[in-house]
């Protein structure tokens, strides 16, 4: 009796892909530096790609101190579509940040970022929305060809993931970047780490949840030079190694076992050497190179310590992420912006009853600062 009700309560068990219905409102985050030619085709072709779907959505631009006339057509933009919210920083403060910043005004349901410059396709959206549907959290761009990327950036890209895998505390996926959907609860999720030093895809990797890889092909920018140069990328792999594991520092502790042990030997060898065959140990230069190996060890060991102390330094500053110049918000943004799923965008609590709040009264806030999300 009790195995055929068991059999009977478990036959009516609904698939996870029934529960999720299609998000509400898809919020698409798109950062920006200098991307003026190419935010007409952008917003065209998210157009084309999800009206024909009947999905409701809203495009987040986050202008990061762009210095042509990016902030310009958003707003030329936002007048003609009324679905696109503009939040415009004080400065630029990297594309780390203005992603954050973007995702602390994004109100939908599901949050997708993107980059302005049209190599990630936004044709890749509507299957993004499929698997949110079939119960993943996170649906992520993996890409399998990288067109427009020279052998060098492929090269230096494959062996950073490859350390990364190594060293890091959570395995980062290969050829995978910022283009994802992610859930309101992983995003909730994101906005409650309070670190500074922002390595976004190390952190889309740490929070976790249910994660799927979406294949395609990245496509040469639509228009303009890429604003990352070499200088930049090997910052941000410093960055990325620093704020997630403390290998290096374990390495140079390594690196100082290994040089005291070729010390140790060295002595060893100059002493039986002197006391067996009595031949005499030339000074000056063994004093010179022991000088500069142990001299370059040590530079070595500090430069690694003080990476990580500036890190410490700045976190205890404790300042904002970001400052906002103004912000346009979208019809249906203007109409979510005081629902409790955003009531941690201005430093309050995840779930903190939702109060007006200072500069809210109009569709355009001018010089709110934002604190932590």
């Amino acid at each position: 009796m009790l195995n055929r009700y068991a059999r009977r309560l478990f036959s009516k068990v609904i698939p996870m892909s029934e529960l999720l219905p299609a998000p509400l409102l898809v919020s698409i985050v798109c950062p920006c530096f200098n991307e003026e030619g190419g935010l007409g085709e952008f917003v065209a072709r998210i157009g084309r790609v999800l009206r024909p779907t009947g999905q409701n959505y809203e495009i987040v631009f986050v202008n990061d101190g762009s210095r042509d006339g990016t902030l310009a057509e958003m707003q030329a933009l936002a007048a003609d579509e009324g679905n696109i919210t503009i939040v415009d920083l004080s400065r630029n403060f990297g594309k780390e940040i203005a992603l954050t910043a973007g995702l602390c005004h994004a109100t939908g349901d599901a949050i997708v970022a993107i980059d302005a410059d049209l190599q990630d396709p936004p044709e890749l959206i509507p299957a993004f929305i499929q698997r949110y549907r079939e119960g993943y959290d996170v649906a992520y761009g993996r890409r399998t060809e990288r067109q427009g990327d020279s052998w060098m950036k492929k090269a230096t890209a494959r062996r950073f993931y490859h350390m990364m895998r190594r060293l890091g505390p959570v395995p980062l996926p290969e050829n995978v970047g910022d283009f994802r959907l992610m859930s309101r609860r992983s995003v909730d999720a994101l906005l409650q780490l309070p670190e500074t030093h922002r390595f976004m895809k190390g952190l889309f990797a740490w929070v976790g949840f249910r994660s799927v890889a979406v294949d395609y092909v990245r496509e040469p920018r639509f228009t303009g030079s890429s604003k990352w140069k070499y200088r930049q990328l090997l910052n941000l792999s410093i960055e990325g190694i620093t704020s997630f594991t403390t290998a290096p520092l374990r390495l140079t502790t390594y690196l100082g076992f290994l040089v005291a042990f070729i010390a140790f030997l060295w002595g060893v060898f100059l002493f039986v050497r002197t006391i067996f065959y009595g031949d005499p140990v030339q000074g000056f230069p063994t004093l010179i190179l022991t000088i500069l190996m142990l001299g370059g060890t040590q530079l070595i060991a500090l430069g690694v310590i003080g990476e990580y102390l500036g890190r410490v330094f700045n976190e205890t500053k404790r300042r904002p992420l970001f400052l906002i110049d103004s912000i346009t918000w979208s019809q249906e943004g203007a109409a979510r912006r005081q629902d409790n799923r955003t009531a941690f965008l201005y430093g309050l609590p995840v779930g903190a009853p939702t109060q007006p709040l200072p500069g809210l009264g109009g569709d355009v806030e001018q010089a709110y600062p934002v604190r932590k999300c």
